[in-house]
């Protein structure tokens, strides 16, 4: 369901039955690590957290370890706002 690396995909499973007896699927609750940033960086017009991630990893899909560096569930919120610092995590390889 997640892609390998994905935050979600350490986060165990669980299954709800409804009064009628269905039985639906989902993810637990994942809730963000303490994740100390190592440096700041300042948005620039037209940045994404995939390319940062890139930049700063070699991994656009490690985009989430900023996300989680900053509190915020979508990555994207970070680069709305040119001249904004965020925060870089070390990578965890």
């Amino acid at each position: 369901m997640f892609f390998k690396g994905s935050r979600y995909e350490k986060v165990g499973d669980a299954q709800y039955t409804d009064a009628q007896g269905r039985v639906s699927q989902y993810k637990k609750i994942r809730f963000i690590p303490d994740t100390p940033a190592r440096f700041n960086h300042l948005i620039k017009q037209g940045e994404r957290t995939d390319l940062l991630a890139f930049r700063y990893y070699r991994d656009a899909l490690k985009f989430w370890h900023i996300a989680d560096a900053n509190d915020v569930m979508q990555a994207e919120e970070l680069t709305f706002e040119p001249g904004q610092r965020i925060l870089i995590p070390p990578d965890t390889k």
